[in-house]
């Protein structure tokens, strides 16, 4: 994905644009094998070319999510990334996790 902007990038299967209600969403697909049988996982993105004060895009996380091999997400599952999403958008400044952020955070775990 360094090589080439995220909408062109082709990511063999890792990288896909999302259709239907999740236009403009991308997924990074990961399959993993576990004790526990095959699992996919996946974090669920945007690409921010809004954001206040910023002059590259943003890669957003949005969300993420893991399912069994072989299962659908709901569509449940699915409005309550677009909601994460919407909250997302809705603020300019946009609310983003710094560096100092997660090091806050693990200092405490």
């Amino acid at each position: 994905m360094a090589k080439a902007p995220p909408k062109r990038f082709a990511g063999g299967g890792q990288w896909e644009a999302m259709h239907g209600d999740m236009t403009g969403y991308f997924e990074v697909r990961i399959t993993s094998k576990t004790p526990n049988g095959k699992w996919h996982y996946r974090l669920f993105c945007l690409l921010d070319y809004d954001a206040a004060e910023k002059a590259a895009p943003l890669l957003v996380v949005i969300d993420g999510a893991a399912k069994r091999y072989q299962t659908t997400m709901s569509d449940v599952r699915y409005a309550g990334v677009r909601k994460f999403g919407e909250e997302y958008r809705r603020r300019n400044p946009r609310s983003l996790v710094t560096a100092e952020d997660i090091r806050e955070a693990l200092d405490g775990i």
